[in-house]
């Protein structure tokens, strides 16, 4: 008698286990197919006919998260020539979007250039920020990566990423007390 209820409970953590998995997989799926709809409906929509700023942001994030970045670049560029002038504010998203795609591609001159963009359209975007001063560092121009880091700290105290980064290239930009023997 206790085998079986031995059983029995083990059999009820395993189903249940599994309708746990089964729920989180489902959901995935779900997820996933509703992103692949859009992106194709967006890539179908844009190769036929000019579409909105939004359209092409939308279709160039969605290829950021696929991890294609040539072509969410070359989206995110169309999306920044449908901008005008009511939606302007906006272009701050588009540029940090288009420099994280150029980032990826390790073409950190460009990425420089559409940070650089969004943070002129937007001073107090710190997301754009911290992407700069990762762009710096991976350009080696520490001096400008901490500059980037300490000004999303300015603007954001609390910023745990420019908070450890910052702290690293302080160690690393100070020299040692044994380096001056």
């Amino acid at each position: 008698m206790e085998n079986l209820n031995l059983l029995l409970i083990y059999l009820t953590v395993l189903l249940g286990l599994l309708g746990v998995a089964a729920f989180f997989v489902t959901r995935q799926v779900i997820k996933t197919r509703r992103i692949e709809a859009t992106l194709s409906r967006l890539q179908a929509k844009l190769t036929k006919a000019k579409g909105t700023a939004q359209e092409y942001y939308e279709l160039g994030s969605l290829l950021l998260d696929k991890k294609l970045y040539t072509q969410a670049a070359l989206y995110l560029q169309q999306a920044l020539k449908q901008i005008d002038q009511e939606e302007l504010e906006n272009s701050a998203l588009v540029h940090n979007a288009l420099g994280y795609a150029y980032f990826a591609q390790e073409q950190y001159d460009l990425a420089i250039r559409n940070y650089r963009e969004a943070l002129r359209v937007d001073p107090s975007y710190v997301t754009a920020l911290n992407n700069l001063a990762h762009s710096y560092e991976r350009k080696q121009l520490m001096k400008q990566a901490l500059e980037a880091y300490e000004q999303a700290l300015g603007l954001e105290p609390s910023n745990s990423t420019a908070k450890r980064r910052a702290a690293s290239l302080k160690k690393r930009l100070t020299p040692s007390p044994a380096s001056d023997r």
